[in-house]
């Protein structure tokens, strides 16, 4: 029996009405703040990103939404006015996990000492916290705080500062080391696939990390987080020296589709980079001049920006004079190319020859010249 568009769009609505409905709530109470306090969410779902914002009353806010399963967010409390910018880099910030759940926020000062109530989520997640360490927010504040431990003289002191450099790295790795545990020890936990997916970290040790990955539950596999690190996993066997790049498309900033197969011929740079990212801005001038020296000799760049906002995109490329080929889907850290490739920090890149095999693989400042030298001289 055929079904017209309209009668299946019709009995489709009562389930995308059920699906949008508000499934958690975020309600807050910070002390007496209000006009012009105003707090700021940002969220993950499955993949996706949501933000929402709003003013506080006599201390209190609230958030409402839909997620299909546990959500990692970032809120900020603005408490004088300065917008959304200043309070998530130098204000009042936490992270955390919830889910669906009737979330409530407390605090008399602050977001940084609220406390938590009716989230089990949130309670499995501070557990995992303690069991490994503290969160990388709680490492990086121990470290500043042992660097402003020392005088003014000890702080202009290499040495000092080495000590203090070290600590810090020691305990980094002593966290990622118990991460490993937990994913290994709680395998029907949530919280394993969290500690796996960032203990692998973007070189991933395949013998260490596959077998803890496929002792996971089955259904956080399935997850965007779960799927992101199976394509990581992927990724360090397909994008490794000698082996053909894996092929993609995705427009440029004017729309169009480009593919790297549409480059065999000629010597390309894949490059990962970011408006945001300091260190590939620092390494954009570098490129500008070899790009300039080689591109009538067959060199190629395609520049994969995991930007999320468009104007942004342009504008760095302007700025930096980057006259090369830029793509992206402006999906962020969700960039389709990006997760192809295994991309978990920037800049990254991959150098593939005329064949279209990968020849390098993140290489950039003077190790990237030599080779190009030694590729066209």
């Amino acid at each position: 029996m055929k079904i017209s568009k309209l009668v299946l769009s019709v009995l489709l609505l009562p389930a995308m009405a059920w699906a949008q409905t508000p499934n958690f709530s975020l309600t807050g109470k910070i002390g007496n703040l209000g006009k012009p306090a105003m707090a700021y969410i940002d969220y993950m779902d499955n993949g996706v990103g949501h933000e929402d914002s709003v003013a506080l009353v006599n201390g209190s806010f609230k958030f409402t939404g839909y997620v299909s399963g546990n959500s990692y967010a970032r809120m900020a409390l603005d408490h004088s006015g300065g917008g959304k910018g200043k309070a998530v880099y130098t204000g009042d910030v936490i992270y955390f996990y919830f889910g669906k759940e009737q979330v409530t926020i407390t605090s008399k000062d602050s977001l940084e000492n609220a406390v938590f109530s009716g989230s089990k989520v949130y309670q499995e997640y501070d557990a995992y916290n303690k069991a490994i360490g503290g969160t990388i927010m709680a490492l990086t504040k121990a470290v500043n705080a042992d660097f402003n431990s020392g005088t003014p003289e000890q702080q202009k002191d290499s040495t000092f500062k080495s000590h203090v450099d070290l600590r810090f790295r020691k305990n980094i790795q002593n966290r990622t080391d118990k991460q490993f545990v937990f994913a290994k020890e709680h395998p029907e936990s949530y919280f394993a696939l969290v500690a796996l997916s960032e203990a692998a970290g973007s070189k991933v040790d395949v013998a260490k990390v596959q077998p803890l990955f496929n002792a996971l539950k089955k259904e956080y596999q399935t997850t965007d987080m779960g799927k992101e690190l199976a394509q990581r996993i992927s990724a360090n066997e397909i994008t490794a020296v000698g082996k053909p790049a894996p092929l993609f498309t995705q427009n440029d900033v004017v729309g169009k589709p480009i593919s790297l197969a549409s480059l065999k011929g000629k010597v390309v740079l894949v490059e990962f980079w970011a408006s945001w990212c300091g260190p590939c801005r620092a390494e954009n001038p570098n490129l500008v001049k070899q790009y300039k020296t080689y591109k009538d000799k067959g060199f190629e760049i395609i520049s994969v920006s995991l930007d999320n906002v468009k104007e942004r995109w342009l504008e760095a490329i302007e700025k930096d004079q980057l006259d090369w080929l830029h793509v992206s889907d402006l999906k962020g850290w969700n960039n389709e190319v990006g997760r192809l490739y295994g991309v978990r920090a920037v800049p990254a890149s991959f150098l593939v020859d005329a064949q279209g095999k990968i020849i390098g693989n993140g290489l950039r400042g003077e190790p990237l010249n030599k080779k190009l030298a030694e590729l066209f001289n």
